[in-house]
This record gives C-alpha cells, structure tokens and sequence, in this order.
C-alpha cells in the first residue's frame, strides 16, 4: 500500500511552485498597473484636446473600434468577451478623467436597462433612473443627462411602441445600441419558495416565463409591477414576494436565486438605443436608423424600398407603426447597414428623402 501523505504535508510539498507562479502573477501585475496608469495619463491629454477642439468625451465609434482591435489580436486563454468586459471598464475608468458622464436609463435599481447601461458605458459613470421612457428623453434633451439608455425591441414580445412614437419627436440621435441577453431568475429573500404567495414582475417578463412558471408553479399568482426591479426591491422588503429578475437585481437587493435562467426562449434578447446630442463618426461596423413615410397608394411600400436595392444597402429591420394622422397612414421605422457618410449609403438616402412624405435619419452608430 502507498504511504498515506495528509493536505498540509501536500501543500508544503507545493508551496515552492506556488510561490514561484504567484510571484510571476504579482510581478506581472505590477507592469500591468504601470501600464494602466500610463494610459491614464495619455487618456487626460486627450481629454485636454478635447477640451481645445470642444470635441464630445464619449466617442462610441472610437470605443467600438478599439474593443474590436483587441478582440481580433486576442489569442487567449481568456475568451473575447472577457477581454470586453476588462477593457470596457478601462475606458470606462480612463473617460472618467475627462468627466463623469451621467446615463439615464428606465429604473429603478436592478432594471435591464441599467445592465445594458454598464455593458456600454462601464460602472464609472453617474446613473439616473427615471420612472417612464418619456422621462429619459427629456433629461438628455434638457441637458441634465448626457446619454439616454432606451429599449427599442425584445427578440420575444416585439417592438416597444412608446419608445417608437418618441422617436419621432425628439431631436436625439442614436448613437449606439446594445444587445442585452435577457436572462431571468426567480428571485426570493431565502432562496426558496416557503412562505412566498406570489410572483411579481414586469408583464413582460411574466409572458417570457410562462411556460416555466405553468409547468414549475401554476399554483402561485403572477402579479404584474411597472419593472423587475420595482419586482425585485418588493421581494427585498416581503418574504411573501419572489421576483423574475435579472442577476443584477439580485445584487443590487440582497436576494437569492430560487431557479436560473426560466425564460422560455434561451435566445431572447432586447436592444437597447444610446441616445445622445451629437452623432457617432464611423466605426468600421455600423448601422443607419430612420423613420419613413409614404402616400397611401399600390405600390408606395415598394417604390419607397427601391433606392435600396438600386445602390445595394441592406435593410436589417423593417417595423410599422400607425400614424395617428389618418386611416391606414403608416410611419415606417428602419434600420440599414452601413454608416450615412459612405457613399453608397448617402446616395441612397438622398434618393429616399426624393421619394418618400417624410423622412427622419435618427443617426448611424456603431453595431452592438
């Protein structure tokens, strides 16, 4: 039989290659830190230049195009999504020097919204949650915000419509958009369901969950709330409360999971719209947002499109939204490829402002 040899003889047998490897992890760290304070050195002169040439702080294509850089010299072993998350932080910290930006999203706390928030700003920014979508407009059109994040549609229950009709009013462009995955969790103060009496979230999230919630829970009512974080902050404060939220709501409110990722379709998605003051330069890799509208006659939807087709523009969504203005008029929300100063695309949207009633360009941005 072998000798028996215990955990602590074990470890001190490792302990040389131990303290080999993490003295090469501490001095690897100490360059990386000299290295990120450097950074931040050049990043506050540019930030000085800025100041000179009354150039924006927040340049999304730039943003864009350094996290795509980084992501196609990447030869691991960390994943490209790490390295996104890693450096987005870094920019984040690094944009801070110049100035804080301030970001309204739909709150409160624990929201989507405020996740994609932190997925394309960072957590070294002020956030402003406001209770309705037309709120966060109008704090980046009066200027208390510098940027707005809004949803714009959900890969399950469609377009959301309020955001759509504001579009329309506000003098806002688009200047970036994020992809969020949607993943809820059933959320309680225990981890479990004793004592609970009812689910709540928002009504979305509620029909994103129903066939999970009908094969695992029928017997519980589903209580619709104004958002799954207004769902969450109640579960905090009633154990008799379980809420389907998101892992930052569960952060944010100090609660457990009870079950993981319930929604019934694992791909589901919404997107977000960054809306600022100012348009985003090219990035490589965009897309061009517009609203159109046509007379109502044959073949308006098609002659409308041709211009399209004539100079080889993609169109990536097509979505209708009654106008409000008459019977069966149509204001017609698209999203193209390709940025507004390329010139396939500016001719193409020349022709389009020719042919159509009325044409609004809602701005071209870097794709999520």
């Amino acid at each position: 039989m072998g000798e028996d040899v215990s955990n602590d003889e074990r470890e001190r047998d490792d302990q040389p290659d131990l303290q080999g490897l993490r003295g090469q992890i501490d001095a690897i760290d100490r360059q990386v830190l000299e290295l990120l304070s450097e950074r931040a050195r050049i990043a506050q002169e540019v930030g000085a230049a800025k100041v000179r040439l009354h150039a924006p702080v927040f340049r999304p294509e730039r943003e864009a195009q350094v996290l795509r850089g980084l992501a196609a010299l990447n030869q691991g072993p960390l994943p490209a999504r790490a390295i996104e998350s890693i450096y987005r932080e870094i920019m984040s910290a690094c944009r801070a020097l110049e100035r804080e930006l301030i970001v309204a999203y739909l709150g409160p706390e624990g929201t989507y919204s405020e996740q994609a928030v932190l997925r394309q700003f960072g957590r070294t920014v002020q956030t402003a949650a406001c209770q309705s979508i037309d709120e966060i407009f109008r704090q980046v059109e009066t200027g208390q915000a510098d940027f707005g994040v809004v949803p714009v549609e959900n890969s399950t229950e469609g377009a959301i419509n309020r955001t759509l009709d504001l579009f329309l009013q506000t003098p806002l462009q688009i200047t970036g958009e994020v992809a969020l995955r949607i993943e809820h969790h059933l959320l309680s103060q225990t981890g479990t369901l004793a004592g609970v009496t009812r689910i709540c979230a928002h009504p979305q999230a509620l029909a994103q969950c129903q066939q999970w919630l009908t094969a695992h829970h029928p017997d519980l009512p589903r209580v619709p709330q104004a958002s799954n974080g207004e769902a969450a902050r109640m579960a905090a404060a009633d154990p008799e409360v379980a809420a389907i939220a998101g892992i930052l709501a569960a952060q944010r409110y100090d609660l457990k999971s009870v079950a993981e990722q319930i929604q019934d379709d694992p791909q589901n998605t919404t997107r977000f719209a960054i809306l600022g003051q100012s348009d985003a330069l090219p990035s490589g890799r965009d897309h061009t947002s517009l609203i159109l509208s046509v007379t109502n006659k044959a073949g308006a939807v098609h002659d409308m499109l041709t211009p399209l087709k004539e100079h080889g523009v993609s169109m990536t969504r097509f979505e209708s939204r009654p106008a409000r203005t008459g019977i069966w008029t149509y204001y017609f929300y698209v999203d193209l490829e390709g940025h507004r100063n390329e010139p396939h695309l500016a001719a193409a949207l020349a022709a389009l402002r020719d042919s159509t009633g009325f044409f609004k360009m809602l701005g071209s941005y870097p794709v999520a």
